[in-house]
């Protein structure tokens, strides 16, 4: 029989790659993780990491296996944990929700506190993040991202969809050149993400869209982007959920230069059993849904459900 706790201890290892990040985690002694470690790859008969003084504890082949078990024997645990003890059919308890940094910080985090309003015993993190979060390494129980997850035992729902456009302020557009065409926009500057940093090739939109564009100032965030743009010195491509909230910024070609994505959201399939989650999963659908035309950059305000 596989010991619950060494399955433990692997799965944190598994997720911070380090035996002493583990060890804070759990609340132990490193030579305590390695113990276990060790004693469970002997059991098993199996090597479970490779390790390495630069990369850490990185999961071999067998450890990957054991990964998706230890993984679904871990959300079993917590699911009956609060079946049991009747915390999981209450409207009480905590939940975390990683989101994309531009839709974490200007729709969901208001959303968020409009609900915790609602819920006053439900507790709330919100982690905005110009990445994807991840599930399997309980960074959060719920994500909102741009991507669907390809795989994993997830819930898994499209949000909406949202609008992207071309922006400037009214200054830079008075002290440029006019632009009237798409062809009038290799006259004018740009800022962009970098692109070596990507955490998805559905943020590569100005380059796909203006492959020629001079691009004169990069960032991660898509919040630093909307911050350099309202300087007034180049045009940045942004979600109009930010933008058209903002009346120092307006489009550029606004009938022409037209970019739509996706929000996909998902939670761990046990999860989603629980009340507290099942009435946030309800909530931000209904809460989203009533901001449909903020999202694709008609209307400038958040609505909130009645």
């Amino acid at each position: 029989m596989l010991d619950w706790d060494s399955l433990r201890y692997f799965l944190e290892v598994a997720r911070t790659q380090r035996v002493s990040a583990a060890a804070r985690k759990l609340g132990v002694e490193h030579t305590t993780v390695s113990r276990r470690i060790r004693a469970l790859e002997a059991e098993l008969d199996s090597l479970l990491f490779e390790k390495s003084r630069n990369t850490g504890f990185l999961l071999t082949e067998d450890g990957h296996r054991l990964f998706v078990y230890a993984e679904q024997m871990e959300s079993a645990v917590h699911t009956a944990r609060e079946n049991l003890s009747g915390i999981g059919q209450a409207l009480s308890g905590h939940l975390r929700i990683g989101a994309t940094e531009g839709f974490g910080s200007y729709v969901l985090t208001p959303l968020a506190a409009d609900f915790q309003r609602r819920y006053p015993h439900i507790t709330l993190d919100i982690l905005p993040v110009p990445r994807f979060v991840s599930l399997s390494k309980r960074e959060a129980d719920l994500a909102i991202t741009i991507e669907r997850p390809q795989r994993g035992p997830y819930v898994c729902t499209k949000l909406c969809d949202y609008t992207l456009r071309l922006y400037g302020t009214p200054g830079y557009l008075a002290n440029h050149a006019p632009i009237t065409r798409r062809t009038d926009l290799t006259e004018h500057t740009f800022i962009g993400y970098v692109d070596e940093l990507l955490f998805s090739e559905r943020l590569r939109y100005l380059e796909d869209l203006l492959p020629e564009s001079r691009v004169v100032l990069r960032s991660t965030s898509v919040i630093a982007q909307y911050h350099a743009a309202l300087q007034g010195r180049s045009l940045a491509i942004l979600p109009c959920f930010i933008a058209a909230q903002d009346p120092r910024l307006v489009p550029v070609l606004e009938n022409d230069i037209t970019i739509t994505r996706s929000f996909w959201m998902y939670c761990h399939e046990d999860l989603h059993k629980l009340k507290r989650m099942a009435i946030l999963w309800d909530f931000m659908r209904k809460s989203v849904m009533r901001n449909a035309k903020l999202l694709a950059g008609k209307q400038g305000a958040m609505r909130y459900l009645p």
